[in-house]
């Protein structure tokens, strides 16, 4: 004999039907959470998920009937068959996020009560959470406080189901607003762990932008065409003039005929320091790039904590960098370089493929023989490259075997890859130790904030020759060939349809004034927000003087504030509860009244009867009274209570004279 299931009571509020519009507060919340994730999810699934959310609209428009438990598994088992075809995989953030995704979509077909919405709105906070994975900029925070006060707003409503939208949504963004206190304690005092958010194996710090340790032509004119932020400088006093804005990074020795590598690096524990020169204190925020290198104005003359210097003056990180990164420097610009080096250096600075590029190895040859001090032969490449019309341009040609040649005889046209490499090649070829330098060029002040913008677009290549008495002396044959790239930056030095960036062109000055504010917001934003590490922790506890904070402390204070805001929120709650209805606060004064004229209310009756009564036996008062005792009916019963109208019956009841 089978078990009889007790019936639900029938106003049990987790059991009662969805209605239209909780669906639709539901479909809203997953919209606006999914938005984000379908930009990367397999377009295949992205329209089976709209898909499965459509069908449950016309189950409810149409009437139809759900559809049955063994499709829904059917669609389950063939979503996971193609997303494992996808990605090879199943249990990673990428896979596990679109499957999340559309399960939502399963479960909304399978949602008949509030019981069942709930746990969709669950699953909707949970993949809130999962887009901060992949942003945690302000525009994703943004919109997920959009789709948080949905879901609140419809699990309100599903708990209301006879109140006004705006009423509901009224009321989440008040939960919200009454949670945001709780939520910034636990922001400032909840223990911070190093590094960045989770990484699960196999896809976690996938990404890879920016410079790299090898450079052959036409790998900096593609990274030139992009606009992505490279990292921000911030200068406690004035900024560099732009022919100081040289940003070091790799730093390139080897050379195949082709390409130029860094090769193994070798660390020193500092570089020798410049002499004279003016000296720049300022704070860099290096956006992850999961690369070990860190970028420096040149050239530094210290080592930000958990870095070290490479024997050429590149500055690495002991780890990648794999999220947001703020450290300070200390640099001197246009200092006399140290004029001693190392042989092993000087003869590595001077290798060269045994063969290629025939008509560069016999101009080297010729200005090795005329000139007589390797000053006068380090002129007379410079003024080759002044005087050989070469063109400017982020679409160089494709170039040969003999790279160099094709360059400087044929083609005449590269970026500044193709400018380094050529005269390093030369003054090589020349008998002069000589090596590549990767980095940046430049940086664009915001006016709003000061601080200095360096975008990958900014990348450049410049050369280093070793001269006797001089030590290593930047060369940068890019400037000598088009000197508007030094003074006036990318974007005046490249013809106007090069395929700049549309925020570099300088047509455009009024959207990059748009672009200078919102960049100092989110300035802001990475520095005080994303970028509250330990430390800044640290630094917090210790204004509050809490000098070394550990975990202890900080879950210490992270109880008693919460306790102590929950005390407070209980007496805020108890306080707004006990105290008294304006409404019957006037009519218990009116009643009063009438009492002390020996007109005392019977139990058994109703305000309209007893005002009735009391409106016969003063006959002077009728009028009032029963005014009062109506207006009192249609505040104390009625659906809406107007601040105007319960001020006048407090009014009425105060200006009641009973003679």
């Amino acid at each position: 004999m089978s078990a009889v299931r007790p019936a639900a009571h029938p106003l049990a509020p987790e059991l009662r039907e969805v209605t239209a519009r909780d669906l639709a507060g539901l479909i809203v919340a997953l919209l606006l959470v999914a938005t984000p994730h379908a930009l990367r999810a397999p377009w295949w699934l992205v329209l089976l998920t709209l898909t499965l959310y459509a069908w449950r609209v016309a189950v409810l428009v149409n009437r139809w009937a759900l559809p049955r438990r063994t499709l829904l598994l059917l669609v389950t088992a063939a979503a996971m068959l193609g997303v494992w075809l996808e990605y090879r995989m199943i249990f990673a953030r990428g896979p596990g996020i679109v499957l999340l995704l559309l399960f939502s979509g399963l479960k909304l077909l399978e949602t008949r009560t509030h019981r069942d919405a709930a746990v969709v709105a669950f699953l909707c906070c949970f993949l809130i959470i999962t887009n901060f994975l992949y942003s945690q900029s302000i525009a994703t925070a943004l919109l997920m406080a959009a789709a948080l006060t949905a879901i609140t707003a419809t699990l309100v409503g599903c708990n209301a189901p006879g109140r006004a939208w705006r009423a509901n949504l009224r009321s989440g963004a008040l939960l919200l607003a009454h949670a945001a206190p709780a939520a910034l304690v636990l922001f400032l005092l909840f223990p911070r762990v190093q590094g960045p958010t989770w990484g699960l194996p196999q896809d976690a710090h996938a990404g890879v932008t920016g410079l790299s340790d090898t450079m052959s032509p036409g790998d900096v004119a593609a990274l030139a065409q992009s606009d992505a932020l490279a990292f921000r400088a911030e200068f406690a006093g004035p900024i560099p003039s732009p022919r100081q804005r040289y940003w070091r990074g790799p730093v390139l020795w080897d050379f195949d005929g082709r390409s130029w590598r860094a090769g193994p690096a070798r660390l020193t524990t500092s570089p020798p320091a410049p002499q004279g020169g003016s000296t720049y204190r300022y704070a860099i925020v290096l956006e992850p790039h999961q690369r070990n290198w860190l970028f420096a104005l040149e050239s530094a003359s210290r080592a930000p904590a958990g870095a070290r210097f490479t024997v050429d003056g590149q500055i690495v990180a002991l780890q990648p960098v794999r999220a947001r990164l703020r450290y300070d420097m200390l640099s001197v610009a246009d200092g006399q370089p140290d004029p001693n080096e190392r042989e092993v250096l000087l003869r590595r600075a001077l290798r060269l493929p045994a063969d290629g590029n025939p008509r560069a190895r016999a101009l080297a040859t010729e200005w090795r023989r005329e000139a007589r001090t390797d000053g006068e032969l380090l002129a007379r490449a410079i003024e080759f490259f002044r005087g050989a019309k070469f063109s400017y341009t982020l679409e160089p040609p494709l170039l040969g075997r003999d790279s160099v040649d094709e360059f400087l005889f044929d083609t005449r046209s590269g970026f500044c890859e193709h400018f380094a490499s050529a005269f390093a090649f030369l003054v090589r070829a020349a008998g002069l130790p000589a090596r590549v330098v990767t980095g940046y060029l430049g940086g664009d002040p915001n006016p709003v904030d000061g601080i200095l913008t360096i975008r990958q677009s900014e990348a450049h290549a410049w050369v280093e020759v070793h001269v006797d008495g001089r030590g290593w002396t930047r060369i940068d044959p890019t400037a000598a060939a088009v000197p508007g790239r030094l003074d006036f930056g990318l974007a005046r030095a490249v013809p106007a349809d090069a395929g700049l960036p549309l925020l570099m062109r300088p047509q455009l000055e009024w959207l990059r004034g748009l672009r200078h504010n919102w960049d100092a917001l989110v300035h802001q934003w990475n520095l005080r927000v994303l970028g509250y590490n330990p430390e800044r922790q640290r630094e917090f506890m210790a204004s509050l003087g809490v000098e070394r904070a550990d975990w202890r402390d900080l879950a210490a204070a992270l109880s008693a504030t919460l306790g102590a805001f929950a005390l407070a929120l209980l007496a805020w709650s108890l306080q707004r509860h006990v105290r008294p209805d304006p409404v019957q606060a006037a009519w218990r004064r009116f009643c009063s009244k009438l009492a002390a004229r020996g007109i005392t209310r019977a139990l058994q009756e109703g305000p309209r009867d007893y005002a009735e009564r009391a409106a016969r036996r003063l006959p002077g008062a009728g009028d009032a009274i029963r005014r009062i005792g109506a207006l009192y009916v249609d505040l104390r019963y009625g659906r809406d209570r107007p601040r105007a109208a319960i001020h006048d019956l407090a009014q009425r009841v105060r200006a009641l004279r009973l003679a």
